[in-house]
């Protein structure tokens, strides 16, 4: 085997697992069985390319440790589990048998939860605001006034790390409507059967809530360019799982249906690998993107709000100094500065007195993280996303 394409399967699976326990531990219950779910498929990816390597077993026992915590979190949301999901959750078994249970199935392939993302949370993002009301909000609150229709479907893109994912939530509590959220590279994972199966089933579940609960739904389709993207090579079952999400999309948009509330919002890192047949079926593409100087001040104020600063932190000079920093690396940079505060609690010696408390964090201590934590996103990473913008945005 090669040992490089392991390791970043391992990489990608521990990234996965960070993501969903930090969520996990702010209480964003389905963001974090949504990452819980990518670290378990891609654990069951690197077993499956790779059934000698020596640490399956250990990361099978990982795989099942995150499926129980995800029953635990879908059992405090008040969601269903299904049988199948149980005898992945009871299964003991390291071997094929546990990569065998944790395959996929519809039930797994959705998190159905009711965002508490207020629209005000999102935090600037105005362009991008705009056209969501235009497309969704508006029409959802007054379907009277769009004789010709309205978009359903919509396409953010961006960098990494700067509020698509909030943005969808935020919209779908903005209308009080349904949040069915899915992990595109799941549904195309080579070890899934019945793929095609499942896209259909999933339009059909929300197209059976708009139509008999009366409440809209918006289905959030994260890493869009897994499903929709281009292939130089593809099998038959990724050719029709494709065809049956294009033969969807061109469903909820027939003009015989013009008050239907369901609307399909794709995200992606990588707009320029959608194919162009997928592309123009999301009427709307909008770019999210780094956060101003202003997005930035609001940010670090967000962050820091439950933080022990000292008085010499200026909030407008951090965001002065990180320009071309995502919103998530902003969030990583007040974390770990809180971390270097602690940290020397621990080394002192005092952490063990229950009363003792960090110093103050201060200005310095932003400064010497910044040392080592630069941007996530090169310049020619933004110059790429703007590029694409010029010749595909559609903001209105």
């Amino acid at each position: 085997m090669s040992a490089d394409a392991a390791k970043e399967l391992e990489n990608a699976a521990s990234r996965y697992a960070a993501e969903a326990i930090r969520l996990d531990s702010q209480g964003a219950r389905g963001m974090a069985i949504e990452m819980y779910q990518r670290a378990i498929a891609t654990l069951i990816k690197l077993a499956k390319l790779y059934p000698d390597y020596n640490l399956n077993k250990l990361y099978m026992e990982r795989a099942l440790a995150y499926q129980q915590r995800i029953k635990a979190l879908q059992l405090a949301h008040g969601i269903n589990i299904s049988e199948k999901s149980q005898a992945a959750t009871n299964e003991s078994n390291h071997g094929p048998k546990m990569v065998q249970s944790l395959k996929a199935s519809y039930s797994d392939l959705i998190l159905e939860e009711k965002p508490d993302v207020k629209w005000e949370e999102v935090v600037d993002l105005e362009d991008a605001k705009r056209a969501i009301q235009e497309s969704i909000i508006f029409p959802t609150q007054r379907p009277d006034l769009f004789p010709l229709g309205f978009p359903r479907g919509i396409l953010l893109y961006g960098p990494p790390g700067c509020g698509k994912t909030m943005l969808a939530a935020a919209t779908a509590a903005e209308i009080k409507g349904r949040f069915i959220t899915v992990d595109a590279a799941t549904i195309m994972s080579k070890w899934l059967g019945e793929a095609e199966k499942n896209v259909a089933q999933l339009f059909e579940y929300a197209r059976n809530i708009v139509i008999n609960e009366n409440t809209p739904v918006i289905i959030f389709i994260d890493e869009v360019d897994s499903l929709l993207g281009t292939r130089s090579q593809e099998v038959g079952g990724e050719v029709r799982v494709r065809n049956q999400f294009l033969k969807e999309m061109d469903g909820i948009m027939d003009k015989g249906k013009k008050n239907l509330h369901l609307y399909v919002i794709g995200a992606t890192n990588k707009p320029w690998c959608l194919d162009w047949p997928f592309l123009r079926r999301f009427q709307r593409r909008i770019y999210v993107p780094l956060p101003d100087l202003k997005s930035r001040i609001e940010m670090f104020n967000l962050y820091t709000a439950p933080l022990k600063l000292s008085e010499n932190v200026k909030v407008e000079e951090l965001a002065k100094l990180t320009e071309g920093y995502t919103g998530s690396d902003i969030r990583d940079i007040c974390q770990s500065v809180q971390i270097r505060v602690v940290a020397e609690l621990f080394e002192s010696g005092m952490a063990l007195d229950k009363t003792s408390k960090p110093r103050e964090i201060t200005m310095n201590d932003f400064k010497e993280v910044l040392k080592f934590r630069k941007p996530s996103i090169s310049k020619d990473m933004i110059r790429a996303y703007i590029t694409w913008s010029e010749n595909f945005k559609a903001l209105v």
